[in-house]
């Protein structure tokens, strides 16, 4: 049997994210897990809400298991719609909620519903690893628009990308790898910019949307962008990430709505994905208030940025999310992170993340695990500078 020549180069290019990952496996299995200090994997480490469990033992005892309507639960959507018309200002029914297997599942579904062969996707820079995977899945490819030198998008710049093959754009707000918030003026500036592209459709990607600090509230995309759909998940919020549900919403104003949604019914289907989770569901319904506690990530976010600066390290300081991009002390951000390797320090580099020149670590570990990192940083950083 012979592999796809495709997956052979994708696996030679593969996410950084899995290759650290797997460096701190072996360094673990050689040092012991509390000598090595990985900040590869943005696996939230915070117990789900106890609600959330005594829902799925419940549900687990007393519902049917079985298949349901492609798009979900008919009174799970219902419930999510009038959850979410509330937090974007906009009505939404259950006729504008698919369940989704996470919010990857979603991207891929929203994806498949949009794109030809040869359409072009644009993300914004930097940007989440895989979507250039999940463009390429659907005969698509990214074209990448560089945000400023604080993380947030340039009108300028995005619009001198869009081409009659765009079909769509992502946005990612609170943003994995910089835990930036996009202002409530950007995006109106997008939704502006869309009115002269009514081809394109916004897609918001969401799954940190309830992990923001200092009070910051993260604008509406549905409210602010007419031709737009978000896609998110309980990966985050609720610490669910292995369980894989999450939903996407329709703006009640996109164009050809029935068409889109109709499409992306199908694509559930004819995927694989046939539908959501059933159990996860219904818990997804049961916990639409539920959140898990935000205030330990942020003493973590703060923990760590005073060790970058005492490292003398720049970076944007995050709105949300669980994680710090930082600026590399030397150009070639390599220099940098195999420095971090020798003290047993893990993270990203940029490049994956269409950054070159910068590094991403994920705090959703223990604090004494960021603590303990203080001095392999610093020491990584004057190395790479000799």
């Amino acid at each position: 049997m012979s592999v796809s020549a495709k997956m052979l180069q994708f696996m030679e290019n593969a996410s950084w994210i899995r290759k650290m990952f797997e460096e701190g496996a072996r360094l673990k299995s050689i040092h012991g897990p509390d000598h090595v200090f990985d900040f590869s994997l943005g696996n939230p480490d915070i117990p789900p809400p106890g609600h959330a469990l005594e829902s799925m033992a419940t549900h687990a005892r007393t519902m049917f298991h079985g298949y349901m309507a492609n798009a979900g639960y008919a009174d799970v959507r219902s419930s999510i719609a009038v959850h979410l018309s509330g937090m974007y200002e906009v009505a939404l029914t259950g006729d504008d909620i698919i369940m989704s297997c996470g919010a990857g599942g979603g991207l891929n579904v929203v994806l498949k519903a949009v794109l030809d062969p040869g359409d072009e996707v644009l993300v914004l820079a930097p940007y989440f690893v895989e979507y250039g995977f999940y463009a390429d899945n659907h005969g698509g490819r990214i074209v990448v628009a560089q945000c400023d030198e604080q993380f947030l998008p340039n009108m300028d710049k995005i619009a001198e990308k869009i081409t009659p093959r765009t079909k769509a754009i992502i946005i990612n707000t609170p943003n994995n790898p910089t835990g930036r918030v996009y202002p409530e003026s950007i995006l109106r500036g997008i939704g502006e910019l869309i009115k002269r592209h009514p081809h394109v459709v916004v897609i918001s990607d969401e799954p940190y949307r309830a992990i923001v600090y200092d009070k910051r509230e993260v604008p509406s995309v549905l409210k602010h962008i007419p031709n737009s759909v978000v896609v998110t998940s309980a990966s985050k919020e609720l610490s669910l990430a292995g369980e894989r549900i999450g939903y996407i919403a329709v703006s009640p104003v996109l164009a050809q709505k029935k068409e889109i949604v109709g499409a992306m019914i199908l694509a559930t289907r004819i995927l694989g994905f046939v539908n959501a989770p059933a159990l996860m569901q219904k818990v997804l319904a049961d916990c639409l208030d539920e959140r898990v506690d935000v205030e330990i990530y942020r003493r973590r976010r703060d923990v760590m940025k005073a060790i970058f600066d005492d490292a003398g390290l720049r970076y944007a300081s995050p709105d949300g999310a669980f994680y710090l991009f930082v600026q590399s002390p030397v150009k070639d951000e390599m220099t940098f992170l195999n420095a971090l390797v020798d003290e047993r320090v893990l993270a990203v580099p940029g490049r994956g993340f269409g950054c070159p020149g910068y590094v991403r670590f994920a705090y959703c570990v223990d604090e004494g695990i960021i603590k303990g990192a203080a001095r392999g940083i610093k020491k990584a950083v004057e190395k790479s500078l000799i």
